[in-house]
């Protein structure tokens, strides 16, 4: 646990703060800026993305700062983002922690293969690398879909299939 960090749902008062950090991140990770001006982004978070995910803030105690965010639509992560100077620090764990505690099954997500962080931190968390390609992102770039198994969800629905 970090202690940090305060872990919350996300919220349209942090919209500004959210879309800065998230561009910033993916700036950094992936060597290009964000093609999208900020309405757009904003729009996308707001009545999107907030619309079809969970969504979970990091904010950091002291100051009430964005820090990091991760989305999730069932079982697919769909996005998670930390400040570029905030990242190694166990914010992107808590996130995918409490995202998988979470989880009713398996995880799956997308992550471009020219982001070696990235690839090296879901590693870490369990995921794997199954498939390689260039799966409709705006981006244009190739990337992997990982998967996570969930244990737990398969000894829960063993034991209950016993009870």
């Amino acid at each position: 646990m970090n202690h940090k960090i305060e872990i919350v749902d996300y919220h349209p008062r942090y919209t500004e703060q959210t879309i800065m950090m998230w561009r910033a991140s993916k700036e950094k990770a992936i060597g290009k800026p964000e093609a999208h001006n900020l309405e757009a982004h904003r729009y996308y978070l707001n009545r999107i993305l907030a619309a079809t995910n969970r969504i979970y803030l990091a904010i950091e105690r002291r100051t009430g700062r964005v820090l990091g965010m991760i989305a999730a639509e069932e079982a697919f992560i769909t996005q998670l983002y930390v400040a570029p100077g905030s990242q190694r620090q166990g914010i992107g764990s808590s996130l995918v922690h409490l995202i998988k505690e979470t989880a009713s099954g398996d995880l799956r997500l997308y992550t471009f293969e020219v982001n070696k962080g990235a690839r090296y931190f879901w590693e870490k968390h369990g995921f794997i690398e199954r498939e390689v390609g260039q799966h409709d992102n705006e981006e244009g770039l190739v990337d992997i879909l990982c998967e996570w198994h969930n244990r737990s969800a398969f000894s829960r629905t063993i034991h209950y299939a016993y009870s």
